[in-house]
């Protein structure tokens, strides 16, 4: 069986991740309850003409793919694998909007054509002209993941050179209105926001989009490769220790193998208590956070992915993501942990290459 490399990245989100150097420039939020993604100008990657038409979730995909295709040096993937948790929601709201205002009446089915969750999937492989195996992964808050086992699959298998595979999400403006009154999202009487010292339910909501191509070979591009990626629905918080060493004995890993732990705390005080791992089985290890540099959205995880990505490829931990401020001289193996409200956790462990 191959092994699976992740041969290049692309990521567009709060923080200028896009085009500068790894966490070379951020910016700590605690007044915003919503967080926008830092865009890049898409006019290098897509007609001017057809910017205006595409929605946001869109535009980001297409950059971001581009830019991890570029690094891998991979003109054509075989596969293009993208999760969502909300898809082209702009767009639904946008043709939903239409049927009131027009009665149910003469409507364009443009904004409802672009609305599909595998719009973004669908977009990239028409500028790429990939007719290759192409799939959309709407999981909750495990869609990236779902979409990265597939992949993983796939290139260890061999029925894929390279695969093109990312999470991306989007925000709009009557969504983020829902969320507020069922209180999902931060009061904004609850602020400063803080990920680490929390008082509040709720979280900082955001948006963002992640790529990365995998291939069976390794490369002077490659970050690190993929061991082992494990989803379950639900757990209770005292099950997530039992649950994370199952995993690490069915990959063949101790807890002392692992070089640096990548959390998922959102600042959510009712739900943070599942991360009680941080002060038991891996209190000398080495702990990352990053969603107060992204936010909380559906596929938050690609985030935490091109996080540790970085972090194995570069052989350093930022100040600015540290938990613990514990170091070590060599990462070489990562494990990333994510939930969303006590759903859809997620393993993934990243490898040296």
């Amino acid at each position: 069986m191959k092994k699976c490399y992740i041969n290049g990245v692309g990521c567009i989100s709060t923080q200028n991740t896009f085009d500068t150097e790894f966490l070379s420039e951020v910016a700590i939020n605690t007044t915003e309850n919503v967080l926008f993604a830092n865009q890049p100008s898409y006019k290098e990657f897509i007609p001017p003409a057809a910017i205006r038409r595409m929605a946001k979730g869109v535009k980001m995909g297409i950059a971001a793919s581009t830019k991890a295709l570029e690094e891998a040096n991979v003109e054509i993937p075989d596969a293009i694998i993208t999760g969502t948790g909300m898809g082209c929601v702009e767009d639904s709201e946008k043709f939903l909007q239409a049927i009131l205002d027009n009665n149910e009446e003469f409507l364009t089915p443009t904004s409802f054509i672009q609305s599909t969750h595998n719009t973004v999937g669908g977009q990239i492989a028409l500028g790429l002209q990939c007719k290759g195996y192409n799939f959309t992964y709407v999981n909750g808050a495990v869609s990236f993941e779902t979409a990265l086992l597939d992949a993983k699959m796939q290139v260890e298998n061999e029925e894929a050179n390279a695969v093109l595979v990312g999470g991306i999400d989007e925000t709009s403006k009557h969504t983020l209105e829902l969320f507020k009154l069922v209180n999902l999202i931060k009061k904004e009487e609850d602020q400063p926001y803080s990920v680490l010292q929390p008082n509040s339910k709720g979280i900082v909501f955001s948006e963002g989009a992640s790529f990365f191509v995998l291939e069976n070979q390794k490369k002077e591009s490659s970050y690190a490769s993929i061991q082992a990626v494990s989803t379950i629905s639900a757990l209770e918080m005292d099950e997530v220790q039992n649950y994370i060493e199952a995993f690490l004995a069915s990959n063949n890993l101790k807890k002392s193998d692992i070089d640096a732990v990548v959390l998922g705390n959102n600042g959510d005080v009712e739900f943070d208590g599942y991360y009680a791992i941080s002060d038991s089985i891996f209190k000398e290890t080495p702990q990352v956070y990053y969603k107060h540099l992204s936010g909380e959205y559906n596929t938050a995880s690609s985030f935490g992915f091109w996080v540790a990505s970085n972090i194995i490829k570069n052989q350093q931990l930022p100040e600015v993501v540290s938990l613990n401020k514990l170091h070590k001289e060599s990462y070489k193996t990562v494990l990333l942990y994510n939930q969303y409200r006590g759903k859809d956790h997620s393993l993934i462990v990243l490898k040296k290459c």
